[in-house]
């Protein structure tokens, strides 16, 4: 802990919380301890079985007025290109993530005549859109709570000394977000946790942003009041997509545990991307126990003892070259060890529709998707669960990039199993993919792939104009 007074000072100085503090200095001594933190095969047991959402039968309209539904909304989307919150990316017919959420909210509020809380983790640089964007919508912040808090940041950490990253020409690179874990601290260092225990508040569901399917449900609320859990993770069945995401496993001493792909050992990685072995994956769809979560810093003097992701990068990510550093960071899903009664449930693929990469996007604004009348985005009864398999050429990475793939809109992928894209290409309006397709340009100038079905089949387009948006 050589380093940890210089930064207790600069966390101090940026004017952070006690909790932000606490949390960061825990993880700063596990990293600093020599133990290690990967969570090896060995250590852990497959989860066989969950209890699953179709077994759930009652409905308690009341306890909705002790609940609060949080969404977590500090992501950029700068994996994407953006430079504002992912949640303000239109989805369909010009509605955006924040739009059919606040939509949502009124839909429940409206059907079952209760002011459900709402309020949002934002980042310092989602906050100012967010709110904008939601100005629209009167009363969606709950009387006395307010709509937001803002969740922490943490300093990043210099790879050979582990003293705090110094970097003069832009000091806004020294710092990082402590990942979403950071929900538990930034809620106590705000005051949030005991603002809700205060006006009587028991229950909170938190989900992402990003993941329409995540809307309060009244029988996994009903079964989790009546559960007696302190927590509960929505988990959902692993398939090939899921490789790498992060899955629920038995700790050797018992209780559950979420193991994430930066906690995986290299030895381990087969073991950790066996579907069939490894069945369920986190879908960061939680219930939490508010006055257990109090109950469970008290416990633990002031820190929920989260297991630490630790993460290679430089001080300017785009600047390769610059300083090495460490990223510490918390997943919240991985909160379901630390606490004595908890327990996860299975549930159906439609509440789980994320959307990490272009790829997520392409789809989810396609015909493969529809808006249910409570304003989620499922997949199509015609989809059986299964999303389309997308994989875009790396130059689609980006948003604006993506839009110049679809000048015309998205095309039909209601009957497509997979589409893969190579190289510069751009679709007419009236594209329909059914089954296996790959669509694929040599070239290096854009090549348009013409309105009509394709099924099946691999196709070559070669390029007639240098233009990408000349379409006739």
């Amino acid at each position: 802990m050589e380093h940890w007074p210089a930064y207790e000072s600069k966390m101090k100085a940026e004017g952070l919380s006690d909790a932000a503090i606490n949390a960061f200095k825990y993880n700063f001594e596990k990293l600093t301890s020599g133990e290690s933190l990967f969570i090896p095969e060995s250590s852990i047991t497959a989860v066989d079985s969950l209890p699953t959402y179709e077994s759930l039968t009652k409905e308690d309209p009341s306890l909705l007025g002790s609940t609060v539904m949080l969404k977590l909304n500090g992501g950029l989307g700068t994996g994407m290109g953006l430079e504002k919150a992912k949640s303000l990316l239109p989805l369909k017919d010009g509605a955006t993530f924040l739009d059919f959420i606040a939509q949502q909210v009124e839909l429940t509020r409206e059907k079952f005549k209760v002011d459900l809380a709402f309020m949002l983790m934002n980042s310092f640089s989602t906050s100012a859109d967010t709110k904008k964007a939601l100005k629209k919508y009167k009363g969606l912040a709950s009387a006395d709570l307010g709509l937001e808090f803002v969740q922490n940041k943490a300093p990043k950490v210099a790879a050979d000394d582990l003293a705090p990253s110094s970097w003069p020409k832009s000091p806004a690179h020294e710092w990082c977000p402590p990942g979403h874990g950071d929900l538990y601290p930034a809620m106590l260092g705000s005051g949030t946790l005991d603002k809700l225990l205060a006006k009587g508040f028991k229950y909170m569901f938190v989900s992402n942003s990003d993941n329409l399917g995540a809307t309060m449900d009244l029988k996994l609320l009903t079964w989790f009041a009546e559960s007696g859990a302190d927590f509960a993770m929505e988990a959902a069945a692993r398939t090939d997509a899921d490789k790498k995401g992060g899955h629920l496993a038995n700790k050797a001493g018992g209780g559950l545990l979420l193991r994430e792909s930066a906690q995986c050992p290299d030895a381990d990685e087969g073991a950790f991307q066996d579907v069939t072995k490894h069945k369920f994956f986190n879908t960061n769809n939680l219930w939490v126990n508010l006055a257990a979560l109090k109950a469970t810093f008290e416990a633990s003097g002031g820190v929920l003892k989260l297991p630490v992701i630790k993460n290679g990068k430089t001080v300017d990510p785009r600047d390769k070259k610059s300083t090495k550093v460490l990223q510490l960071e918390t997943a919240m899903g991985a909160a379901i060890e630390c606490f004595a009664k908890a327990s996860a449930i299975l549930i159906p693929r439609t509440r789980f529709a994320p959307v990490k990469t272009t790829n997520d996007l392409l789809a989810l604004s396609s015909d493969a998707y529809e808006v249910t009348a409570d304003k989620r985005m499922v997949l199509k009864a015609e989809r059986n669960g299964t999303p389309p398999d997308i994989k875009l050429d790396g130059m689609y990475k980006f948003v604006d990039q993506l839009n110049t793939l679809i000048p015309k809109g998205p095309p039909s992928l209601i009957k497509c199993d997979k589409l893969t894209v190579e190289g510069a290409v751009y679709f007419a309006k009236g594209v329909i993919f059914e089954g296996e397709v790959k669509v694929v340009n040599a070239g290096a100038k854009a090549a348009k792939l013409a309105a009509g079905t394709y099924k099946d089949q691999t196709v070559t387009v070669e390029a007639r104009s240098s233009s990408m948006l000349s379409l006739s």
